[in-house]
């Protein structure tokens, strides 16, 4: 197998790549201003800043690297990171009830050669009462997360449905970046997928 680089340093991403067997690998996170152009889609947005990361990471011809961009939209806004306890609030309670889109650019690159798609997920939110959310908050789980939860974790109790790839939502669509790794060569099952 190719030497992989995973350009991240999550480790939901780092886990997620053991899932499908990829044990051995290289992490080098990119020093990226996470900007993008005005007037793009979801879709495009995440591309574009996976693609970023991927120019921005050093590496060898034969090596192959990962880049990905997790995003979390509402009604076309972005919900990033929540910034302290009460943006959390905000963002959760803003959730309640209703369907958002987790959207996800992985990029490929192997010398010059770059491969960028993206996949979209659609996540419901179940209504939670504010002590229920605020004791989610207490956690401290959904601090570090884009859309203030975690759906790995206490934030599945949130969760009332999930259309599309689950692991989207953690942040690494494995289903696609299977199909993509092919595309460089790398393989997993013997069918194919």
């Amino acid at each position: 197998m190719a030497q992989i680089v995973l350009a991240s340093g999550s480790p939901r991403r780092q886990e997620l790549l053991a899932r499908i067997g990829i044990r051995e690998f290289d992490i080098r996170v990119p020093e990226v201003e996470e900007w993008y152009p005005g007037g793009l889609t979801p879709p495009q947005v995440v591309e574009y800043i996976s693609r970023e990361k991927a120019e921005a990471v050093r590496c060898t011809p034969e090596e192959i690297v990962i880049t990905a961009d997790t995003m979390v939209f509402l009604d076309e806004e972005r919900l990033g990171k929540p910034r302290d306890e009460e943006h959390a609030l905000k963002m959760l309670l803003s959730l309640q009830g209703r369907t958002h889109t987790v959207c996800t650019g992985v990029t490929l690159r192997r010398g010059d050669r770059f491969l960028t798609e993206s996949e979209s997920t659609a996540v419901t939110f179940r209504p939670a009462s504010e002590r229920e959310l605020r004791s989610y908050i207490r956690s401290g789980e959904p601090m570090d997360k884009a859309g203030a939860y975690g759906v790995q974790g206490l934030g599945a109790l949130l969760v009332e449905g999930i259309c599309g790839d689950f692991y989207n939502v953690m942040g690494l669509p494995l289903l696609r970046l299977s199909r993509m790794l092919a595309r460089f060569g790398v393989t997993f099952l013997d069918e194919g997928l």
